[in-house]
C-alpha cells in the first residue's frame, strides 16, 4: 500500500514538474517567437486589448485601459488631458509600434517583465486577467500645465523643469501638440484617416520637442564655452578682453560681428563678467580659437554633447558639437550657431550641473514602476552622469549668470522674491529671418532647486525675447513657491 502510494506520489510530482517546465518554456523561452507568428491572431487580439498598466502623474492615470464596448478587443487605451502629455506617453495602437513611454516601458505595462513572471504564472492557473504594471511619473501636474499654458498657439516652443539635486523632470510640455486618443483607435480604417489627418501639420512632434528638437542654442552655449576658459586659468571673470564689434573670421572672408540690437558696442574692452552680461560674441569667438577646438569640445561633451543614446527612458535625440573645425567654423561654434545643435533637455542640462557645483545628474520622468498588485517593481535613483567642473568654476559662472539678470540680456527674468541665473540666447535661422529663441537658467541662485529651460523654434526675434525670459521666471516661481 505504502508503494502504491509512493508510485502515485512520484507520478504526481513529475506531472507538476512536467506542467511546470512546460509553462516555463512557453511563458519564457517560446513568448517571443510565439507572439511573432504571425498566424497568431489570437495572440494579435489579447495583446492589443489587454489591460494595460497605467501611466500616472501624482496618482491620477493620464494613460489607462478600460473595458471596451462593440469591439473585437477587450480593452481600449484612453489618454486623458492628451495635449499635455501625448509627447510623453506616446500611444499603444493596434496596427502600429507602441511610442513615447508606452514603447519604452512596454515590457512592464504589458507585464512582460522578467520581474513580472510569477505573476504570470499565477494568472495562467487562476485563469484571471493579468493587468500591466503601472509607471509613475516624476512630472508635477500643476507645473505641467501652467508650462504647457504659457507656450502660445501656433508657436513652436517647449518648457522644462527639472529638480536640480535629483535630475527629476517635473514638467516636460510643448506645442504643438496632439490628441493621441486619435491614434488608439481600434478600427485600423479609422487609424490611418487620423493619422493622415495629423501628419498633415509639418510641425506636428509624436515625442515631445523638449527631447526630440536638436536647434542652434545659440548664446546659451558660451556656459559651455566658460568651464573651458575658466579651466584653462587663463581667464578670470574680471578679465579685460577685447570686445570689437566685428572680426574678421580666419581664411575667409566672413565677419562675426556682436549682437547689433545689444549694447556691446558701448565697450571696445571689458571685463568678462560684463561681456557674458551683455552676450557679446567676438571675445567668445577669439577665446574659443586661442583655447584650440578640443577645449571646447572636452567641455561640451562633458556636458553631454555627442553622447548618443541617453533615456529619460524616453530616448533623446544626440546635441551635436561638431569635430575637425576650422578656426572659422570654431568660432561660429562658440557662439552656438555653425553646426552646433542641441535639444531644450541638454541646455537644461548645462544649466543645472552648473547650479549643483557641476555635477551632472542624469534627467529621468520615472518615479517608479509597480506591478498588477502595486508592489513595487522598480524604483529611480539619483544618478550622476558626470562631474562636469570643479565647484569653483561652477561658483563663478553662477556669479556671472546672476549678472545676465540683473543688468544684462536677461532682466525679463528678475524678481524681487530670489535671485535668478540664466543666459539667454538667440540664433539665427538662415536668412529667414526668424530666430531659435532660448533661455536657461536656475533659481535661487545661492541654493539652487531647479533649473527651467524655454526655447522657440522659427519665431522673430521681439516675439521670442518677450517670452522667454518671463516664461522662465514664472515657471521658477511656480516651482519654489
Amino acid at each position: 500500500m505504502n508503494n502504491a502510494i509512493r508510485h502515485t506520489w512520484v507520478v504526481a510530482v513529475g506531472l507538476f514538474l512536467t506542467l511546470f517546465v512546460a509553462l516555463s518554456i512557453i511563458q519564457v523561452a517560446m513568448t517571443d517567437e510565439l507572439n511573432a507568428n504571425p498566424n497568431n491572431v489570437r495572440q494579435v487580439y489579447e495583446d492589443r486589448g489587454a489591460p494595460r498598466g497605467a501611466i500616472t502623474v501624482e496618482g491620477t492615470a493620464v494613460a489607462e485601459s478600460v473595458p471596451s464596448e462593440n469591439s473585437s478587443f477587450a480593452y481600449q487605451r484612453v489618454y486623458h488631458e492628451p495635449e499635455l502629455y501625448s509627447g510623453i506617453t506616446g500611444t499603444y495602437s493596434i496596427a502600429a509600434n507602441p511610442t513615447g513611454l508606452e514603447g519604452t516601458l512596454n515590457e512592464y505595462l504589458s507585464g512582460q517583465s522578467d520581474s513580472q513572471f510569477f505573476d504570470r504564472i499565477t494568472s495562467v492557473f487562476t485563469g484571471d486577467t493579468m493587468d500591466g504594471g503601472q509607471v509613475e511619473l516624476t512630472l508635477d501636474a500643476e507645473l505641467q500645465q501652467l508650462a504647457y499654458d504659457q507656450i502660445p498657439e501656433g508657436t513652436r516652443g517647449s518648457i522644462i523643469v527639472t529638480e536640480i539635486a535629483t535630475g527629476d523632470i517635473k514638467a516636460m510640455a510643448a506645442k504643438p501638440s496632439y490628441d493621441n486618443n486619435a491614434l488608439a483607435v481600434q478600427d485600423s480604417t479609422q487609424l490611418i484617416q487620423n493619422q493622415e489627418e495629423l501628419e498633415s501639420d509639418p510641425d506636428l512632434r509624436y515625442i515631445s520637442r523638449a527631447i526630440s528638437s536638436t536647434l542652434a542654442p545659440g548664446s546659451t552655449f558660451k556656459l559651455v564655452d566658460l568651464v573651458a576658459m575658466l579651466e584653462s586659468g587663463d581667464y578670470e571673470p574680471d578679465t579685460i578682453l577685447a570686445n570689437p564689434n566685428s572680426i574678421t573670421l580666419p581664411d575667409s572672408n566672413t565677419e562675426l560681428a556682436n549682437f547689433d540690437r545689444g549694447i556691446c558696442a558701448q565697450r571696445s574692452q571689458a571685463e568678462l563678467s560684463w561681456i557674458v552680461a551683455q552676450s557679446c560674441n567676438t571675445p567668445f569667438a577669439q577665446a574659443a580659437m586661442d583655447l584650440g577646438e578640443g577645449s571646447i569640445r572636452d567641455s561640451a561633451e562633458a556636458f553631454g554633447f555627442n553622447s548618443d543614446g541617453l533615456g529619460i527612458p524616453l530616448r533623446v535625440d544626440t546635441s551635436n558639437f561638431p569635430t575637425d573645425l576650422s578656426d572659422a567654423a570654431l568660432a561660429q561654434s562658440s557662439i552656438g550657431q555653425f553646426d552646433v545643435t542641441s535639444t531644450p533637455l541638454q541646455m537644461n542640462m548645462v544649466a543645472a550641473a552648473i547650479a549643483n557645483d557641476g555635477t551632472l545628474m542624469k534627467p529621468n520622468l520615472v518615479n517608479a514602476i509597480r506591478g498588477s498588485d502595486l508592489q513595487l517593481l522598480s524604483t529611480s535613483e539619483p544618478e550622476t552622469l558626470s562631474e562636469v567642473t570643479s565647484e569653483q568654476v561652477a561658483d563663478e559662472i553662477t556669479e556671472m549668470m546672476v549678472g545676465v539678470v540683473e543688468s544684462g540680456t536677461g532682466t525679463r527674468a528678475q524678481t524681487e522674491t530670489f535671485q535668478v541665473a540664466a543666459k539667454t540666447g538667440t540664433a539665427d535661422v538662415g536668412d529667414t529671418g526668424e530666430v531659435n529663441s532660448w533661455i536657461t537658467g536656475f533659481a535661487p541662485a545661492d541654493d539652487p532647486q531647479y533649473a527651467v529651460t524655454v526655447a522657440y523654434e522659427r519665431i522673430d526675434f521681439d516675439t521670442g525675447s518677450s517670452l522667454t525670459g518671463p516664461q522662465l521666471l514664472t515657471m521658477l516661481e511656480a516651482a519654489i513657491e
